[in-house]
C-alpha cells in the first residue's frame, strides 16, 4: 500500500523492529486481517509488525498507544470467533516469530516457552523428557500456545485433564501502555495476590499482550489407551449415551460425537474408510492401566450398548486409535470445503446433552439449514456447524437465526455461550445477554484499570 497514512506509520515502526517484518502490502494486510471464523467482521490493519521479543512488542505497543493507534495480538490466525480480527485504526501484532522453548525443567516438571509455539512442537519438545502437555485443541497442528492461552483452548483431552488455564503457571505480559510484567509463580502452590494470571488466560488479548509463558507439565508414562467405538441411530441416542456416561460417574480420557454429515466430509476429503451408514458416532478413550482400564472400557460399552449402540467394539491398536480421533479433528476443516461454516461453540450441563442435541435438530429443522455436529461431548461442549452454500444470502440469513436460536437454547439449559473458543466477535450478543449488566460492569472495569485508552483488541470479548 502507498498511502500517505500507512507510509509515515511504516517508517516509525521500522525504527522500532527491523523494517523487513513491518508489513504494508495489499496481500499481508488482507492475510492479517482475519482469523478462521468466516462469519465475524474485520477491517484491514494499518500495518502488520512481526516481533521477536518482549522488548519489541513492548516498544510496538508504547508507540501505538502514544499515537491513538489500537493492537490487535494475533498468534496463527486459527481462532473461530473473530478474536484476531482487525478493526479500524489497528495494527495486527503478530507473535508467530517467537517460538524459543526457553526451559524445560523435568524436576519441578513445567516448560518455558514463547507465544508463538506451536501446540504439536511443545508436545513433542517435552516428551523427549519424559514429560506431557495434555491441553490438545482439533488445531493442535497449527495453533499456537500464545493463542491457546488467549482463548483458554480445551481440546480432547480436556474432559480429564483440563484446559489450557489448568496448566498456566506464569507469564510475562506486555501491557497497554507498553510496559512489561511478570505474573504467576514457577512452584507448584501460590496464593499471592489476585491471581492476574488467571485473568489473562482467556481474555482474548483485551488486557494485555502474553509475550512467555511457564506451563506445568504432567508425566508422560502411566497411561494406556484403550478406544471405545459405538454407532447410534440418532443424535439424541448419542446423547443419552453421554448423560449415562456422566451419571454412572465415569471421567474418560475422552468422550467425542461426530455425525453422519461430519463424516462423510471427513472421508470424502480424506478416505479414511469411515462407517457412511451410521447416523452418530461416539468415541471414547480411557488411559487408566491394566485391569482398571479394561473394566472402565469393558463399562462404557455397556453403556453405549444400553443407550441404543450398535457395533460396540474395543480399540487398542494405537494407530487405528488415532485414526478414528484424526476424523474427529479433521471435521472442521472437510466441512469448510462445503461452504462458509458458522460455528457454535455452546457448553451445556452433560445431563442436558440428549435435550440441547434434539433442540439443535429441530432448529436445523425450522430455519431450513444444514447442521453439522460434532462435540467435545464429554464434558458437554457442543459445536454444531452450520453450512451455507457460497453466495446464498437468504440462507446465511437462516443461518444466522439458528444460530441466535441454539445459543438461546444453551443459555436456557443452564449453558454458556462458548466453552473453549471465546467470545471474539461472534459471540458478543450472547455473552452479554449471559453475562448480564452488573457482571459486565465488572469486566468493564477491570478493562479500563488496565487499558483505559482501549488500545488492545477493543470490541472483543464482551
Amino acid at each position: 500500500m502507498t498511502s500517505t497514512t500507512t507510509l509515515p506509520l511504516a517508517d516509525d515502526l521500522g525504527r522500532l523492529v527491523d523494517p523487513s517484518r513491518v508489513l504494508t502490502d495489499a496481500a499481508a494486510l488482507a492475510a492479517y486481517s482475519h482469523d478462521d471464523a468466516e462469519w465475524a467482521p474485520f477491517t484491514a490493519p494499518l500495518a502488520v509488525v512481526l516481533v521477536r521479543s518482549t522488548e519489541e512488542a513492548s516498544s510496538v505497543v508504547a508507540f501505538a498507544a502514544g499515537a491513538g493507534i489500537r493492537v490487535v495480538p494475533r498468534g496463527a490466525g486459527t481462532g473461530l470467533s473473530g478474536g484476531a480480527n482487525s478493526v479500524a485504526n489497528c495494527i495486527v501484532l503478530s507473535l508467530e516469530l517467537m517460538t524459543a522453548i526457553v526451559e524445560v525443567n523435568v524436576d519441578e516438571r513445567y516448560v518455558v516457552v514463547e507465544p508463538g509455539v506451536i501446540n504439536n512442537d511443545l508436545r513433542e519438545a517435552v516428551a523427549q523428557h519424559g514429560l506431557w502437555y495434555p491441553p490438545d485443541p482439533a488445531s493442535f497442528r497449527i495453533s499456537t500456545i500464545g493463542g491457546n492461552a488467549a482463548t483458554n483452548a480445551g481440546g480432547i483431552a480436556c474432559v480429564k485433564y483440563g484446559v489450557t488455564r489448568d496448566y498456566v503457571l506464569g507469564m510475562t505480559v506486555v501491557l497497554a501502555d507498553g510496559s512489561v510484567v511478570e505474573l504467576g509463580r514457577r512452584t507448584a502452590k501460590g496464593v499471592t495476590g489476585y491471581d492476574l494470571t488467571a485473568l489473562m488466560v482467556g481474555s482474548e488479548g483485551t488486557l494485555g499482550v502474553i509475550t512467555r509463558l511457564t506451563l506445568s507439565l504432567l508425566p508422560l508414562d502411566g497411561r494406556e489407551e484403550r478406544a471405545i467405538i459405538g454407532y447410534f441411530p440418532s443424535l439424541t441416542s448419542a446423547g443419552e449415551a453421554v448423560a449415562a456416561v456422566s451419571r454412572a460417574g465415569i471421567v474418560p480420557a475422552a468422550l467425542e460425537l461426530i455425525d453422519s454429515t461430519c463424516l462423510r466430509a471427513v472421508d470424502d476429503w480424506q478416505g479414511l474408510g469411515l462407517p457412511h451408514g451410521a447416523d452418530t458416532l461416539l468415541l471414547a478413550k480411557v488411559d487408566e492401566r491394566g485391569s482398571t482400564g479394561d473394566e472402565l472400557a469393558d463399562t462404557l460399552a455397556a453403556i453405549f450398548e444400553a443407550a441404543g449402540g450398535t457395533g460396540v467394539e474395543r480399540a487398542t491398536d494405537a494407530a487405528e486409535v488415532e485414526r478414528l480421533f484424526l476424523a474427529r479433528r479433521l471435521a472442521y476443516p472437510a466441512l469448510e470445503r462445503l461452504g462458509p461454516v458458522l460455528t457454535e461453540d455452546i457448553c451445556v450441563p452433560r445431563s442436558a446433552v440428549p435435550e440441547m442435541l434434539a433442540r439443535i435438530q429441530a432448529t436445523a429443522a425450522l430455519h431450513d439449514v444444514v447442521i453439522a455436529n460434532i462435540a467435545h461431548a464429554g464434558d458437554g461442549n457442543l459445536h454444531p456447524l452450520i453450512i451455507v452454500a457460497e453466495g446464498d444470502d437468504a440462507a446465511r440469513a437462516r443461518a444466522k437465526l439458528a444460530f441466535d436460536s441454539i445459543v438461546d437454547d444453551c443459555r436456557a439449559l443452564g449453558g454458556t455461550v462458548t466453552g473453549e473458543h471465546g467470545v471474539g466477535l461472534l459471540r458478543l450478543d450472547g455473552a452479554r445477554a449471559e453475562l448480564g449488566e452488573r457482571v459486565l460492569a465488572m469486566h468493564t472495569s477491570i478493562k479500563t484499570a488496565l487499558d483505559p485508552a482501549g488500545t488492545l483488541n477493543p470490541g472483543k470479548g464482551f
